[in-house]
């Protein structure tokens, strides 16, 4: 900044300013006059030419560079862009991919409707952490370091709609993490670690379309977890440690139900355990399932009670097992000695009564034209035997008759 020099008729004091500024109004009017007495060639008047008019001019220069500076300093922080990222006016669009950032950029622009964080080394999102840009609509954090979750990372974001957590380190998810999301149709948590997913993640769906939770470690998934999304229509399940026991029974008749209906999902290659690994869940015939064994009965009697309240014990499996029985708190699938498919079966019996049917009607085909061919083979051969014996006896009449004349 270059200092302010005054020139020195313009050190007056407030009164003089006051009056300087009531003659505003007569500058215009003296800088006409000017520009004709210049135009003429005429001397300027004396009134042109005193300290006053100077001044007032002069201060009008200073006022209006001021405020032109004013502006240029205000203009980015009101649309400015973070000083890593691209921005994108028109589009409301916002870059800050590939920047090796450790944290969520705090001056980002409040109109944001696009927010890119991707390929970056973010590995903790604070509460709150988007609350400067309440209009976002699509959040892309594919890719950074993330390890958990807060359940007010997302407060504030109610028009949000598309959420990309591909290729983090989550582990787990808290039930209420996306509470705050009701306009969300994409949720992508793949290629993470997440090991379980809890019943409920939030209040329901009702938006939700798209869920993607392939590559990660999970065993089971909670039926209800997948009812609480009434409207989604692709479901991505692929490439984790699928265990096909009684207790993923009701997920495959859930799936069953959503493909009838046109929904889109991927195949579930069981993982465990050793008799259907490598099989689709959707391939087994559910009749093979048998039912989960309740739980033992015994309850810990210890640590009953707890600061006066009383809680129930924790079932515990029995405490001697031999080497050939089977743990009660596994339920392995074992195939029954009975057919594999009711329905199977039934087609099987209607299928062997139609062949049934058709070889009757053959034999007694058969028999018809055995006996049709035996009739005609006789009547034939009675034929030729009466036309061989009637010569004989036309021979033997003749004789008769000769002997008696």
């Amino acid at each position: 900044m270059y200092p302010l020099i005054i020139p020195a008729s313009c050190e007056v004091g407030i009164p003089q300013m006051r009056k300087l500024k009531l003659r505003e109004s007569e500058r215009f009017a003296q800088d006409h006059t000017t520009s004709e007495y210049k135009h003429h060639g005429s001397a300027l008047p004396p009134s042109a030419t005193r300290p006053g008019f100077n001044c007032s001019f002069f201060l009008f220069v200073v006022g209006e560079l001021l405020l032109l500076s004013s502006m240029i300093f205000l203009l980015p922080v009101v649309c400015g862009c973070p000083g890593r990222c691209r921005c994108h006016s028109p589009s409301n669009f916002v870059d800050c991919s590939r920047q090796g950032l450790a944290e969520v950029p705090s001056d980002l622009p409040p109109q944001t409707l696009t927010l890119h964080l991707q390929d970056n080394q973010i590995r903790q999102l604070p509460a709150s952490a988007f609350k400067s840009v309440p209009q976002l609509t699509t959040l892309n954090l594919y890719n950074n370091s993330l390890s958990n979750l807060t359940s007010g990372v997302f407060h504030g974001l109610q028009h949000l709609r598309v959420l990309n957590l591909t290729q983090n380190s989550l582990h787990s998810l808290e039930s209420r993490l996306f509470h705050s999301l009701p306009q969300l149709r994409e949720l992508d948590l793949s290629s993470n670690n997440i090991s379980h997913l809890p019943t409920s993640l939030g209040e329901p769906w009702e938006n939700l379309t798209v869920f993607a939770i392939q590559q990660n470690q999970l065993q089971q998934l909670d039926r209800a977890l997948l009812e609480s999304m009434p409207r989604v229509r692709h479901l991505f399940l692929k490439d984790n440690l699928w265990k096909c026991n009684c207790h993923l029974l009701s997920l495959k008749l859930w799936l069953e139900t959503f493909i009838y209906k046109g929904g889109i999902t991927d195949s579930i290659i069981c993982a465990s355990p050793d008799t259907w690994k490598g099989k689709d869940l959707l391939k087994i015939p559910h009749e093979l399932y048998q039912p989960c064994p309740f739980p033992s009965p015994d309850l810990e009697s210890s640590q009953v009670q707890q600061l006066g309240a009383a809680h129930r014990a924790v079932p515990r499996p029995p405490e001697n097992h031999s080497s050939g029985e089977r743990d009660h708190w596994e339920c392995e699938i074992k195939p029954k000695p009975r057919p594999a498919n009711l329905r199977h079966a039934v087609a099987t019996i209607i299928i062997t009564g139609v062949v049934c049917g058709i070889v009757c009607l053959m034999m007694l085909a058969a028999a018809i034209y055995g006996c049709t061919y035996a009739a005609i083979t006789a009547q034939y051969h009675a034929g030729r035997l009466a036309q061989i014996n009637e010569p004989a006896k036309t021979e033997g009449k003749e004789l008769f008759d000769s002997s008696m004349a």
